[in-house]
């Protein structure tokens, strides 16, 4: 055997992590951790946000479309953010850059806890509230990449994927820990002596600005640690060469050498996982919480607990990544959300609310009527008025959270709701302008006869009002989020490594940002507020799924085609051909 056969016969020995590796993935780490923190817990809190920012008149569930769709802003910032940081980052340093996007973001949380609320300011409250939510989306735009690439090329050929994988860690971190304290405070806050809602009404009226509050102190850690931290030592050496890129985005997105290879990362992998993500982080708590009517405090818990046990694996799979190949690994974690979402989330219902499957297994509820009558119930600004029939019996069940199918009857048939066997006629919210007060009256009359009506209809089918706690089995419920969770950590452990891998050093920095915060930003941000909606629009609180199972087969479809396996690849040479 030759010299060279023979060591590529040999095993490589794994590379030892030295004190200064540990040094740099423990500092990048923690301070991206801050930064996911700092983001991540507006959709925490976001049924809570809804009450205080947005008009009272907004009926409840499209309230909490209307906040989502806020959070979902800052999501629609990041690419921007990644533009600019992007290019910031090619030009001027990785260090530096993700310096300013921690002090924006830390800044912009911060900001939150002294917002005034709609009651104090009117319309300036969500005005303000989106202001700082752009701003964060701006930040978190130039931070991932620069932390994956930092700790990227830092790291050794042979174990990027594994080195990598921590940053992966921190954006479930980040949620994690905005659920933990979020947990604390209510905790902290309840008063026990009251029952039901009434026990978290000081955490409700102002308990929740404590956690953005306490994002200050995250900041100041935040930057004393990166402030430690030396520059890359690729960009270091690229710089003093004069090899790096004088035109960044110019270079990454009208060449198309380097252009389909962003196109591949958008369509073949970011979009899929970042939906992958959001399912599991943040679509299983509204599933819970606003549709299962399940405990809030119950469900933050099982979020901690099936975060703490998957987050593991994001360093796993990266780890795996360097043995076997980064590619299928991702694919896989694709198909398992296309294939299970499904189930796993009707055995959720199972588990959680065994009374709701029960009742609409034996009694379903049906809106019979004139298609021609009904209009969607999208509306994100709260400012369209429902009033046929058939829209008032939409709404009213989209409010209590009780699933519904539509039966079309004939053109000009009054909308109803059957419950089973029993019809409740809808009625005409519409009132000429010079509506005197009788006419106010009678449509009042109407609307408290029709709500009695379905409640008794409703409880005599043993519609819950609320999941019982005693029904509900937490274990289960846990135990298929964390299996939500494991197809996230198969699809985001790998893939800091395999997007560094995509592209040459001179460049990354915005080749690599620009896709991931398309995907994560547009398609993953929008997911709850999208998923929702179409739920609220159907009736079928399954029906959101379909947005997260569609976008990552068409990504399983694309990546399978065409991208290539990355692990090999040296990122200190690499150009593409």
């Amino acid at each position: 055997m030759t010299a060279a056969s023979k060591a590529m016969a040999t095993p490589k020995r794994p590379h030892k992590m030295t004190k200064e590796e540990r040094k740099i993935i423990f500092a990048t780490s923690l301070g991206t951790v801050f930064e996911w923190y700092d983001f991540y817990i507006f959709g925490s809190l976001a049924a809570v946000m809804a009450k205080h920012f947005y008009a009272p008149s907004i009926s409840p569930t499209m309230g909490l479309v209307f906040a989502l769709l806020t959070f979902a802003a800052g999501f629609a910032a990041r690419p921007f953010g990644a533009f600019v940081f992007g290019r910031l980052g090619d030009l001027v340093g990785r260090k530096y850059t993700f310096l300013v996007t921690i002090s924006l973001m830390g800044g912009a949380t911060f900001l939150f806890g002294l917002l005034p609320g709609y009651e104090s300011v009117g319309i300036l409250a969500p005005i303000l509230l989106l202001a700082l939510r752009l701003i964060q989306g701006l930040a978190i735009g130039g931070e991932y990449g620069g932390a994956a690439i930092y700790v990227a090329e830092h790291s050794p050929h042979d174990r990027r994927g594994f080195y990598t994988s921590w940053i992966q860690t921190t954006a479930a971190l980040g949620a994690f820990l905005s659920f933990g304290i979020i947990l604390a405070v209510r905790l902290l806050m309840r008063d026990d002596t009251l029952e039901g809602a009434a026990r978290d009404a000081e955490f409700e009226s102002w308990g929740w600005r404590l956690p953005y509050l306490f994002s200050a102190v995250l900041l100041i850690v935040s930057i004393w640690i990166r402030l430690k931290l030396s520059e890359s030592p690729l960009f270091t050496k690229m710089k003093a060469e004069g090899t790096h890129s004088k035109t960044p985005l110019k270079d990454s997105f009208t060449k198309w050498k380097n252009l389909r290879y962003v196109l591949v990362a958008l369509f073949g992998i970011n979009m899929g996982q970042a939906v992958i993500f959001y399912t599991c982080q943040f679509y299983s708590l509204t599933f819970i919480t606003a549709l299962l009517k399940m405990d809030p405090i119950a469900a933050n818990w099982m979020l901690i607990i099936a975060t703490a046990l998957t987050t593991p694996f994001f360093v796993f799979f990266g780890a795996l990544s360097d043995r076997i190949g980064r590619k299928w690994i991702i694919m896989t974690g694709m198909a398992c959300a296309v294939l299970f979402y499904f189930p796993i989330f009707k055995g959720i219902t199972h588990f959680g609310n065994p009374a709701l499957e029960q009742a609409v297994a034996t009694t379903p509820v049906v809106i019979q009527t004139d298609p021609a009558d009904c209009n969607s119930q999208f509306d994100p600004i709260g400012k369209r008025v429902f009033t046929s029939p058939c829209d008032i019996a939409a709404r009213t069940l989209a409010n209590k959270g009780i699933p519904y199918n539509y039966q079309d009857a004939p053109a000009g048939t009054v909308a109803s709701i059957n419950v089973g066997t029993v019809a409740i006629p809808s009625y005409n919210a519409a009132l000429p302008a010079d509506a005197d007060q009788a006419a106010k009256d009678a449509l009042a009359a109407s609307k408290k006869e029709f709500d009695e009506k379905l409640a008794t209809a409703l409880k005599e089918a043993n519609y819950p009002a609320s999941a019982n706690p005693v029904e509900a089995n937490y274990v289960m419920v846990t135990i298929l989020i964390m299996i939500t969770m494991l197809f996230s950590t198969m699809t985001y452990g790998p893939l800091a490594a395999t997007l560094v891998e995509l592209f040459p050093t001179r460049i990354r920095y915005s080749s690599m940002s620009v896709p991931y915060h398309f995907g994560n930003g547009w398609f993953g941000g929008f997911l709850p507020a999208t998923s929702l909606a179409i739920v609220v629009a159907t009736g079928n609180i399954y029906a959101g799924l379909w947005y997260p199972i569609i976008i990552a087969g068409v990504c399983f479809v694309v990546g399978s085609i065409f991208l290539h396996e990355t692990k090999n690849v040296d990122i200190t040479t690499h150009e593409h051909k």
